[in-house]
């Protein structure tokens, strides 16, 4: 730094892309194509048998779906502290938001499609 004793050298570091936001992304459509094999599974699948293996692809995408609202979260946070100037700042609110989104959706669509194959397996 020019005028001053010392010589002191701030690095521009560029903004880097959250990987909790981009892995949450990654769960939630996940968990949405999970959902879909519940709704196939619990309505072709046939009685009890396609009942079974709804619950067992519904368990599947409900854990994706809540670990991508999770990571989700986690990376808003992230996304959202203060950083010195030679630390790294993260971006990708936006992947954050719909990671959030889409694994709150494949875990309410996972729900229904279970609600569906016991619906059609007692009848």
């Amino acid at each position: 730094m020019p005028g001053t004793p010392f010589a002191m050298v701030h690095l521009d570091v560029p903004p880097v892309t959250s990987g909790l936001a981009v892995g949450s992304l990654v769960a939630g459509i996940t968990s949405i194509l999970v959902s879909f094999l519940v709704f196939c599974f619990g309505a072709v699948g046939g009685g009890e048998n396609g009942a079974w293996a709804a619950g067992a692809f519904a368990t599947l995408g409900g854990l994706t779906g809540a670990g991508a609202v999770v990571a989700g979260l986690l990376g808003r946070r992230q996304i959202r502290r203060p950083a010195p100037p030679p630390a790294v700042r993260f971006t990708g609110g936006g992947l954050a938001i719909a990671g959030i989104s889409c694994g709150g959706a494949g875990l309410l669509l996972c729900l229904l499609g279970l609600g569906l194959a016991f619906l059609l397996a007692l009848t």
